[in-house]
């Protein structure tokens, strides 16, 4: 049988059927249609500038091998995804499944879980496109949800193995920059232009930084993290993280960096559209009453649910044991204010943030002269960031 004529002259002369047609399909599927001719070419660029939504892919349950449950998800749904990542942030919880053997020693156990863990690292990178920003953590827990919907419910996974990958594509108006500062016994403090490459000074733009320190039980991590800290501590900036276990991937790290030594890794947020707004549940923050309280202080910066997510980063102290065993409590009570917003973030050995809300050049709260005290031990930093009008896909 004979090929229809008028359909290849449809195929190769009419862009508006060809985008039409190709904006069905999957970002992979369509950077391999992108190779058949010019017309197709134009048309999947098109494409891929208006996907400028938020992805993520998340793993709940144990994996069937030695390998994270992560590495299979996001194997399989890879190819579904209709964004093409610039920036990608991961999360997995340290399960005690990354060891073969459970019977070694303290110090055997987290070498094997930190070969492992490098393993864990390659293989999602090999995943994701080749010039993509990748940030890798590794936490005792993680705060998650399901994919599929801003509006599933959070889960809150205190054990066991589970992760989940955000997938930022190139969002008009909003640069996302990856950073790594460590702490280097030759010198005592970080000068400004590395602060500048990594957009954290002399950026009016910059509006949200999410921090991680890792290894903290080094001498002298504390006092690094703060000097760090204490440079980006401004009423217009959104400042909010945790100490995590490890870092596995971080594509601008510095190969001179020193074996074992501390430091701090994370995400700078620019863009005069971002609107941000952060909120820290203390230690009086005891039951359901008091943790939907703190939810309505965030709530009360009024910011757009669409285009929007947010983060949740525990002490490993809270969560259900702290809430008399009361599980998923403060991720519930986020979900009761924010029903259409994902949630993502960790349970980790320290939190970084405070109460402060800004929109814009406008801080809503009050400015006071004293510095805000940003870290902190068995607390709760929920942080909410608007990323501004999308252009949603035309598929």
């Amino acid at each position: 049988m004979e090929a229809d004529p008028k359909g290849g002259y449809v195929l190769s002369s009419l862009a508006e059927v060809v985008e039409r047609i190709l904006g069905f399909l999957p970002t992979k599927a369509l950077l391999r249609a992108a190779c058949v001719c010019q017309l197709w070419r134009e048309c999947s660029r098109r494409i891929l500038r208006t996907q400028q939504s938020i992805t993520w892919v998340s793993a709940l349950e144990p994996g069937p091998s030695n390998t994270h449950v992560l590495v299979h998800v996001l194997a399989e749904d890879i190819e579904k995804v209709q964004v093409l990542p610039q920036t990608v942030l991961y999360i997995i919880a340290d399960a005690e499944t990354f060891s073969e053997n459970r019977e070694f020693c303290v110090y055997g156990l987290k070498k094997a879980r930190r070969r492992y863990s490098k393993e864990i690292a390659a293989a999602l990178e090999n995943l994701l496109p080749t010039r993509c920003q990748v940030l890798g953590l590794v936490t005792p827990g993680v705060v998650v949800t399901p994919q599929g919907s801003g509006s599933h419910r959070p889960i809150e996974v205190e054990e066991g193995e589970a992760g989940f990958a955000l997938l930022f594509p190139k969002i008009d108006g909003v640069k996302i920059q990856t950073f790594h500062f460590f702490k280097d016994p030759k010198r005592q403090t970080i000068n400004e232009e590395e602060f500048a490459e990594a957009g954290l000074k002399n950026n009016p733009d910059l509006r949200a930084v999410l921090l991680f320190g890792y290894n903290t039980w080094k001498s002298g991590s504390t006092r690094f993290l703060r000097q760090i800290v204490n440079r980006l501590n401004e009423k217009s900036i959104i400042l909010a993280g945790g100490y995590v276990e490890s870092i596995t991937s971080l594509t601008s790290e510095n190969h001179n960096q020193p074996a074992e030594t501390c430091g701090v890794v994370g995400l700078a947020f620019s863009g005069p559209q971002i609107r941000c707004a952060s909120v820290l549940l203390d230690q009086d923050v005891t039951d359901e009453k008091s943790a939907e309280a703190a939810m309505q202080r965030l709530k009360a910066a009024h910011l757009p649910e669409h285009h929007s997510l947010a983060f949740m980063f525990a002490c490993v102290g809270r969560g259900c044991r702290f809430y008399k065993s009361k599980p998923n409590l403060e991720a519930d009570a986020f979900r009761k204010y924010f029903p259409n917003v994902p949630l993502f973030g960790f349970f980790g050995h320290g939190e970084i943030g405070c109460d402060r809300i800004v929109t814009g050049n406008f801080v809503l709260r009050e400015c006071n002269e004293a510095k805000d005290d940003l870290l902190h031990g068995y607390t709760t930093v929920v942080t909410l960031l608007h990323l501004g009008s999308a252009k949603a896909s035309q598929a």
